[in-house]
């Protein structure tokens, strides 16, 4: 039996050789606002068109792109723009002719080739959230930090102390009511590497996370396979994910999805019920988006998710 700190079978696990996003879509195992929701999928490639134009944005790049879905969705309505997807995967069929793919290590690591971006829109949709990261745990409030080690199977122990800067970021993160923490620094280091590749333009992320008032006492590590969540196995059959701590990332901005959302679109309203004589598809089509923005913007759902932004470059791209 092997045992190893999580962040490392964490990482073995999702990209690896035989990892489970070299394998699987992540469609084919879980739903989010880009793709697995139907119109709100479309809905949410609208906002991104929007954003683009209302900042003179010339590209949209997506890390950690899936299939695709998200941004052939913004080819859709802003035709003109340039696309390029970066994912670990070869660049799927059937995707727009102008949309462009780059080939990821996995991970927190960015392909050499992404650098220099101007007038680019820079996207980390549920990314950060699978950057892995070490588990540590801890008995009590003033009792040291330790590693969590695993191994395949998923059953764990108490590995050697967290020391150094793993220990710096607990100490400033994490309050003293919580227990078992993911360290938040390999995902810092992600996003301000994310922000780097942009001379000029908006980067931004959208995650499921916390802020430190808010970190959960027993942690987030969990896994989904085939659209349920599953204890978090680090043996490539299922997806390991964690939330983020949104707050340590260093953004210039941090807002809910709601607010987001409801800024670039408008709130959630219901087409008069008198289209429905008069125009009936257009009814029906003003009454799957005004649902399609409701679940986004869902207080307690995916309303719920942060948008974390950070211009680069001209003052106006904010």
């Amino acid at each position: 039996m092997t045992w190893r700190r999580w962040d490392v079978m964490w990482q073995e696990a999702l990209y690896g050789p035989r990892g489970f996003y070299r394998r699987a879509a992540p469609a084919d195992h879980f739903a989010t606002s880009a793709q697995g929701l139907g119109t709100a999928g479309d809905l949410l490639a609208e906002a991104l068109a929007r954003l683009a134009e209302r900042h003179g944005i010339r590209r949209v790049v997506e890390v950690a792109a899936g299939r695709g879905e998200l941004l052939s969705g913004v080819a859709r309505h802003a035709p003109d723009l340039e696309l390029l997807g970066v994912e670990v995967v070869d660049r799927p069929d059937g995707l727009p002719a102008h949309l462009d793919w780059l080939v990821s290590p996995g991970g927190g690591r960015l392909p050499d080739e992404l650098t220099g971006l101007t007038d680019t829109l820079l996207v980390a949709h549920e990314w950060l959230d699978v950057v892995p990261c070490p588990v540590v745990a801890r008995s009590a409030a003033d009792h040291p930090w330790h590693h969590v080690e695993v191994d395949r199977t998923g059953a764990e122990r108490t590995g050697p102390p967290a020391i150094g800067a793993d220990l710096d970021w607990l100490a400033t993160h994490v309050p003293d009511h919580v227990g078992r923490a993911e360290v938040g620094l390999p995902r810092d280091t992600a996003y301000s590497d994310l922000v780097s590749r942009v001379d000029r333009g908006l980067v931004l992320a959208v995650d499921y996370g916390h802020t430190r008032d808010t970190r959960p006492p027993g942690g987030t590590l969990t896994g989904y396979r085939d659209g349920t969540q599953v204890p978090p196995v680090p043996d490539g059959s299922c997806d390991l994910t964690a939330h983020v701590a949104m707050d340590s990332l260093g953004a210039d901005q941090l807002r809910t999805q709601r607010e987001a959302l409801h800024e670039l679109l408008g709130p959630a309203t219901i087409p008069p019920h008198d289209l429905a004589r008069t125009r009936p598809t257009a009814y029906l089509h003003g009454l799957a988006r005004a649902n399609a923005l409701a679940t986004l913007t869902a207080a307690t759902g995916l309303g719920g998710f942060w948008w974390a932004t950070s211009r680069r470059g001209r003052e106006h791209l904010g």
